[in-house]
Formats: C-alpha cells, sequence, structure tokens
C-alpha cells in the first residue's frame, strides 16, 4: 500500500556563526547550483578566510567566483579548473590553496552518476564513474593528506557519498559501487591519518533538489523520490552543506571515519 507523505516546507536558512574563521578550505565540483555550490557560500559564511572551488565547467566556474568575489571579497576566493582523474589537476588545486597558507579542510565533492541497467552498461560506463567518482575522491583524499601532514596541520578531509552506497536503486549499479567505495575509503583513510590528527567523515546525501537535477529527471520520478523521504521533500542544498560545516568544524573534534546519513528516508 502506497503512502502519501505530504511535503513539509523547508526550513528558513540559518546564518552563519563562525565555525570555520580564518580556515582555508578546497571545495571540488562547487560551480553551479548544486551541493558543492552550496557549501563554498557556507564556508565563506562562516568565516573561512579563503575557499579555493574548482570544477571542469569553465565557464560555469568563472561565473560562481565572480558571484562570490563580488559578495564576500576578491582576497577570499579562488578558481581553478580541475579533472579529478588527473592527478596534476589535483596537485595544481592544492598549489592554489597553498597562497592562502595551505588546506585546511578538503572537501570532495566530484562525482559522475548515470542510469543504465548492468545488463547494458558498458566497461566505459563503469570505469568512467568509479575514475571520478571513487578514483577522484581517492586522489583528492590522498594528495590533501600528504599536505596536512607535511605542514603539521590538524587539518579536516570530507568526501561526499550517497545513500545509493547502502541502498540498491535500479540502473545505479556503477554509482553506487563508487559511493559504497567512498565509504570504505573514508573509513580507512581515517585510521591512516589519525596519527597525524587529520579527520576525514563523509555525508550520504539523498535527495537535495536543485535546477540540474530537474533538468535531468522526470517529473514523476522525482514525485516518487520524495515520497521515500519523512518530510515529504527534497532537501535544499545548503542543508547538506550544513552538515558538512559540521564536520569540518571543531564540534565534530571526536568525529572521524563516520559516513553520516544527510537524509530523512524512512525505513
Amino acid at each position: 500500500m502506497s503512502i502519501h507523505r505530504p511535503e513539509q516546507p523547508a526550513p528558513a536558512y540559518v546564518s552563519g556563526h563562525g565555525l570555520l574563521t580564518d580556515k582555508v578550505v578546497v571545495v571540488t565540483a562547487a560551480a553551479g547550483a548544486g551541493i558543492g555550490a552550496a557549501v563554498v557560500r557556507r564556508v565563506l559564511e562562516e568565516g573561512a578566510r579563503a575557499v579555493v572551488l574548482s570544477d571542469t565547467h569553465a565557464r560555469r566556474l568563472a561565473e560562481a567566483e565572480a558571484e562570490l568575489a563580488g559578495e564576500f571579497g576578491a582576497d577570499r576566493v579562488r578558481s581553478l579548473t580541475c579533472d579529478v582523474t588527473d592527478e596534476a589537476q589535483v596537485a595544481a588545486l592544492l598549489d592554489a590553496a597553498d597562497e592562502f597558507g595551505g588546506v585546511d579542510v578538503m572537501i570532495n565533492n566530484a562525482g559522475l552518476g548515470g542510469e543504465v541497467s548492468v545488463l547494458e552498461m558498458t566497461d566505459d560506463q563503469w570505469g568512467m564513474v568509479l575514475d571520478i567518482t571513487l578514483n577522484g575522491t581517492f586522489r583528492c583524499v590522498r594528495a590533501a593528506g600528504r599536505r596536512m601532514v607535511a605542514a603539521g596541520k590538524k587539518g579536516v578531509i570530507i568526501n561526499n557519498a550517497s545513500v545509493v552506497g547502502w541502498r540498491a536503486q535500479e540502473g545505479q549499479a556503477h554509482y553506487a559501487a563508487a559511493k559504497a567505495g567512498v565509504m570504505a575509503l573514508t573509513r580507512c583513510a581515517a585510521l591512516d591519518m589519525a596519527p597525524h590528527g587529520i579527520r576525514v567523515n563523509a555525508v550520504s546525501p539523498s535527495l537535495a533538489m536543485h535546477p540540474f537535477l530537474e533538468k535531468v529527471t522526470t517529473p514523476e520520478l522525482l514525485t516518487e523520490l520524495k515520497q521515500r523521504e519523512a518530510f515529504g521533500r527534497a532537501a535544499e542544498p545548503w542543508e547538506v552543506a550544513n552538515v558538512m560545516v559540521f564536520l569540518a568544524s571543531d564540534y565534530s573534534s571526536y568525529l572521524t571515519g563516520e559516513v553520516i546519513s544527510a537524509s530523512s528516508q524512512h525505513a
């Protein structure tokens, strides 16, 4: 029997409280209107000294930098195109953070999805999703961790996972496998880096609404997905970003190797 869950209104936007004062934050896949863009804005509102945002889409990235620089100051915002499948580009991204004193918080948001049955999935489709979503996260975790260790920083690394890393969904074998891998990577990297005082955690969102999602998803599927949520609605990207900010802040100083489900999905 299907259950209709009335759509609850989104809460009011939460103002900043200086949780990341003087931190240098790097965020991948941060142009556009999704979780990456939301977390860049949030860390600036929380007092970050500087944010280095990256994306593979040069035009959107330039537009995002211009908007943020106009609002928060050009001296606090830097953008750099970065393909996380390219180790040299990942290194260049962290070089940009070194210009501000080195990365304190690395937020790995880059990922690639898609919808295709495992029966029709090609090696190329499987490999591309795994290389961006899992291998790309690994490259960024490793690179940021090495910089933090070399600088003696007790930094924070946050990975963006997904509830499909736990739950089955048709047509998502490659994406689900990649996100489950991100969760396992998070737990193991946390233990490797704990002796250096570096924390590694992940956020596992379910459904976060933004314009791009509406373009690639049918209204019928969005309605169905919303009905799986306890509040009968998708999360606002900034609600997921708030969880990332919490993990980046000293409020989560004893959390490492955790995957926090940023969803309202019911059992």
